[in-house]
């Protein structure tokens, strides 16, 4: 079995940035990755505040760091980075080496280990949600938003990610509600600005989500009125559901420590974790503000801790 200098977990901002600096220190390095992009392949409008670009979609700022990543990884002198498109089932330490094992049952050796496994995306944990998954309940408005034309949808989420979501659909829906919890829209006023410009935007909020029904598509969403005490049923053909993230890190447990939200503490110095050789970076660690621009630098200074670490073999 070949022994890597460094396994990556996660090919999102973090995880490809550790990989550029993996590659620039010559690293023996294996990259693990069901897809490159992370949570920013799911962005729908223009990032905005990534340097650099004035403007620039988040699949399109992905390719660009695939792209960067695979020419780095070509011009390290023999050290290319090896990519195992593949989940990570459980990583394990045995001595001073790690076993990283994937979903799809194969299993690698590596002296360090980086955790960049961002996030997935919170449910709603309501009845129907996860039987209509696929057929009008979406956790990725760039993925399925195309699918909706001239149909009615909701979002489920007052903030950023879900008002930028509603202003993608508006590309295709006719009409999209967007359900807030509290008494309070949290979004960006610029986001909000942009909403009322589409003309096809409705924000309700006090709404606490009930069921999603249909019969083999969903065709409504019940909500509890939080004012009026009163259940809606509002005819809607499509839910997507934006209602923050949750780390995933569950194939570490037992090997780190968390915080109380299941994110990987870290030392802020070095991305380092409880467990010597093994670091975290993104959205995966406790590190707050969780922004395109933060987890590439997390991902940069976890590398570069790795690098330090493997010295003393």
């Amino acid at each position: 079995m070949v022994v890597y200098d460094l396994i990556i977990i996660g090919g999102g901002p973090a995880g490809i940035t550790a990989g550029i600096y993996a590659a620039r220190q010559k690293l023996n390095t294996l990259l693990i990755t069901k897809s490159f992009g992370g949570q920013i392949a799911r962005k729908a409008v223009g990032i905005e505040n990534y340097p650099g670009f004035e403007e620039i979609s988040g699949l399109d700022l992905i390719k660009k760091f695939e792209k960067h990543l695979r020419r780095a990884s070509a011009r390290s002198d023999g050290h290319k980075i090896d990519i195992e498109r593949d989940g990570v089932r459980k990583v394990k330490k045995i001595g001073e080496k790690f076993l990283v094992q994937t979903t799809g049952k194969n299993t690698f050796e590596a002296k360090a280990v980086i955790i960049a496994s961002g996030a997935d995306p919170r449910p709603l944990e309501v009845p129907g949600e996860k039987k209509f998954i696929g057929k009008g309940v979406s956790y990725c408005t760039t993925c399925d938003g195309p699918l909706f034309a001239n149909k009615k949808v909701a979002v489920v989420g007052g903030g950023n990610a879900g008002f930028e979501a509603a202003i993608f659909l508006a590309k295709f829906a006719k009409k999209i509600y967007i359900l807030e919890y509290s008494e309070k829209i949290s979004a960006d006023v610029e986001n909000q600005e942009r909403v009322k410009k589409t003309g096809k935007i409705e924000v309700i909020i006090n709404v606490q989500p009930k069921e999603v029904k249909g019969e083999k598509f969903v065709n409504s969403l019940v909500y509890l009125n939080g004012k009026t005490e009163k259940e809606v049923n509002l005819a809607v053909e499509g839910v997507f559901i934006e209602i923050g993230t949750q780390p995933a890190t569950s194939f570490v447990k037992g090997l780190v420590d968390f915080n109380e939200k299941d994110e990987i503490k870290v030392n802020p110095w070095t991305s380092q974790t409880s467990c010597p050789g093994l670091f975290a970076a993104g959205d995966a660690d406790e590190v707050p503000y969780k922004q395109i621009v933060i987890a590439a630098g997390e991902g940069a200074k976890a590398a570069i801790s790795a690098y330090e670490y493997l010295q003393k073999f």
